[in-house]
């Protein structure tokens, strides 16, 4: 019936459904939206994340964060200096799209625009 349409990415069911914008699978009910697998399929390519400065991020580069940061549950936040080696850039929540580990802190999202390319 949808030939077109691609399988649920949770349980690869093939009869999945347009409603709206979004493709919808009748069998465990996941929702997805159907813009990036077109995007892809075009060509549109990877996403580029850029620094606070407009540099390009890539996995496992080094950057210092340019603000001082509150952190929730410690006393102290992450000062504005700190270095952070060996990040992962990932599609994070609320624009968090730096998965990282940061020494006294341990593991963390940062977003892109509060760190600078070392």
């Amino acid at each position: 019936m949808n030939e077109n349409l691609p399988p649920c990415p949770e349980c690869s069911s093939a009869y999945t459904y347009e409603m709206g914008a979004l493709l919808v699978c009748p069998e465990c009910g996941h929702e997805w939206s159907a813009a990036p697998a077109s995007a892809a399929e075009n060509g549109g390519g990877e996403k580029v994340i850029k620094d606070s400065v407009g540099n390009v991020l890539a996995d496992g580069d080094t950057v210092t964060v340019v603000k001082t940061l509150k952190v929730k549950g410690s006393p102290t936040g992450i000062k504005a200096g700190t270095k952070v080696r060996n990040i992962r850039l990932v599609d994070g929540v609320d624009g968090h799209d730096i998965d990282c580990k940061i020494d006294g802190f341990g593991p963390m999202q940062l977003k892109s625009s509060v760190v600078k390319k070392a």
